[in-house]
């Protein structure tokens, strides 16, 4: 369900392939219930209704609100999707997908049947004659009634199976969206995220209701964000299914009809046998000192790793020696969610494609036992499998040829990194720092030149909560700026293991006394000690190259007040005041305080310096 009533147009099914149709297809008849919800364009940025008067972005809708999509949700009529229609999305700068989260589960009828039925309202409500206050009201009371109907939806006593997002890049650019989950509770500190990378082609990612919960308390209100991790305006993303789901056990083999053939599809992830497959001997019979591995092994391994395939292990073997033997043998490091246990081999296979979020019918097996080959092959036709004194060819074959790049090259880590905040989840309790060093956040700090002069006039232009000095430049006022002697500016952007947030800050020193006479954060990076490891760096900066008192202008707003409060945590003290201006002063024979949560890197015009 989305924004019917400020988003009317429709294009053809037509620029949807048949192939890909066909994809979207496979949900049906295995999902069995679903939410309806009400997905929205947002903004980054939004400082709403601010943030209308003073930001270049700033485009109307007919409802008065921000365009933040460069054609609006464009609704795309097809058939073979769960909920009947895509939505293409353009996004602009600063753009997001956002909706109020609940998990209040109706039968794919009774949703398809709501969902109708908020189209047919949503566009009577667009199509009155004239734009008038009487249809404003009335549009945005519409969409508002439904956020709170979001919110306050009743749960039903079954909980969802996952999360699905499905989605077609039809470009050749890997484009990666950053998928939040975050409590409307301020005291709720952790949120549930997601990198998801989605290169060409169709995607269903699947995110199970378990590894969400571990995090959020899904019965109480919350609220989810789709963000793209750089500019996407020339990329559109055609989304399907944005829901949370229950679906049934054999989802999976009803979906398989639909596929186009096997041999069509690529390999996503390669499975391994251990024992005569992968080294010559039987572990529990030769003992480890004993085996070796083939040949050509670790070079197929780390070929297939760059090319962003995938590796696993099923094997019939004790886990802890099997896994020692993989670290002796310098190769550990490349098999994600090894299957290592004495049940069926075909249960290895599915908890293997469920655990990585692929397709099943993207496993090859390979085994030196036709006994398990056949095994597999029976639970899961879709799996293709390849015996053991043929491994020699798997790199040269078809379904293994898939385009190389940096992004494939980092595949396995991307992973990786999924599968170690899962097993590190409940360890944070509420301990919110312990989540933010988790987050592996590092800041980079640049000075403003020409090339970046223009983001830093959008920063500027939209910044409220976090902006401390109130001011708000022209592109004329930056250049001065820039081509001052004794300002000092500083363009900051924010990364973390979840993605890139761009950039997020900007500041400027007057180094003649030393003064901060602004400093503006976008609230994207806000409660997150961004702030406190960049004014904790310029501090101690200033008052060793001065040997002065580091000063700072602050104007206090009811919009700014809580961000303020990281003057009180670097014990900056109010000398005074000035037309509304405070001047806050940190001693330069006190020690600077120092949490070490963020990692910064300083770059000059040639080179960087990590502190």
């Amino acid at each position: 369900m989305y924004e019917t009533e400020a988003n009317s147009k429709k294009e053809s099914s037509d620029q949807i392939p048949a192939e890909i149709a066909a994809q979207f297809r496979e949900l049906k008849g295995g999902v069995l219930e679903r939410t309806v919800l009400p997905w929205s364009e947002h903004c980054t940025e939004c400082v709403w209704p601010t943030c209308y008067s003073t930001c270049d972005l700033y485009t109307p809708r007919k409802d008065g609100r921000c365009r933040r999509f460069s054609d609006g949700m464009v609704r795309i009529d097809c058939p073979e999707a769960l909920n009947s229609y895509l939505l293409k999305i353009r996004f602009k700068r600063w753009g997001k997908l956002w909706t109020p989260g609940n998990i209040r589960l109706r039968s794919v009828p009774d949703a398809l049947s709501l969902e109708r039925r908020d189209y047919w309202i949503g566009t009577t409500l667009y199509q009155l004659p004239h734009v008038t206050p009487l249809k404003t009201f009335a549009t945005q009371k519409r969409y508002s009634f439904k956020k709170r109907m979001a919110y306050h939806a009743s749960v039903t006593g079954t909980s969802p199976t996952s999360f699905i997002l499905e989605c077609y890049n039809p470009s050749p650019n890997l484009v990666r969206l950053s998928l939040t989950m975050r409590s409307i509770d301020d005291r709720v500190k952790i949120p549930f995220q997601r990198l998801i990378e989605l290169s060409s082609g169709f995607h269903r990612i699947r995110v199970r209701y378990e590894e969400i919960a571990k995090f959020l308390d899904l019965r109480s209100p919350f609220n989810i964000d789709l963000v793209p991790n750089e500019d996407q305006a020339e990329t559109a993303l055609y989304f399907g299914t944005m829901e949370f789901v229950r679906e049934g056990a054999s989802k999976e083999k009803a979906a398989v009809v639909e596929l186009k053939p096997q041999e069509q599809k690529k390999i996503k992830c390669l499975v391994w046998d251990l024992d005569n497959t992968m080294w010559d001997g039987i572990l529990v019979e030769d003992g480890p000192a004993k085996l070796r591995l083939k040949p050509q092994i670790g070079e197929i391994i780390k070929k297939l790793d760059e090319r962003g395939i995938l590796h696993s292990i099923v094997s019939k073997n004790n886990r802890d020696e099997a896994i020692g033997v993989l670290k002796s043998l310098g190769i550990e490091e490349y098999f994600l969610c090894p299957q290592i246990s004495w049940q069926p081999k075909s249960e290895g296979i599915q908890n293997i494609a469920r655990q990585l979020n692929i397709g099943i019918d993207t496993l090859l097996f390979v085994d030196d036992s036709e006994f398990e080959l056949q095994q597999v092959q029976a639970a899961h036709p879709e799996v293709r499998v390849l015996s053991a004194d043929r491994y020699l060819g798997i790199a040269d074959m078809e379904i293994c040829q898939v385009p190389v790049s940096a992004e494939s090259r980092e595949r396995r880590k991307l992973y990786q990194v999924e599968s170690q905040r899962e097993n590190v989840a409940g360890n944070f309790g509420n301990d919110y720092l312990a989540f933010l060093r988790y987050c592996n956040i590092r800041l980079n700090i640049h000075p403003m030149t020409e090339e970046n002069i223009s983001r830093v006039h959008e920063l500027t232009q939209r910044t409220n909560q976090m902006n401390f000095s109130g001011n708000r430049y022209e592109n004329s006022v930056l250049e001065r700026i820039l081509s001052t002697p004794h300002l000092d500016t500083y363009v900051l952007d924010v990364e973390d293991r979840f993605g890139s947030y761009g950039v997020v800050g900007f500041c400027i020193v007057d180094t003649s006394v030393p003064l901060m006479t602004d400093l503006m954060f976008s609230c994207r990076v806000q409660s997150k000690r961004v702030e406190h490891a960049f004014l904790a760096h310029i501090i101690r900066k200033y008052i060793a190259m001065t040997g002065k008192d580091f000063h700072a202008n602050y104007r206090r707003t009811s919009r700014n007040a809580q961000s303020g409060r990281v003057f009180d945590d670097l014990l900056l003290r109010e000398v005074g005041i000035d037309d509304g201006l405070s001047r806050l002063v940190f001693p330069n024979d006190r020690e600077v305080p120092e949490d070490k949560i963020i990692d910064l890197v300083v770059y000059d015009s040639v080179e960087a310096t990590r502190t």
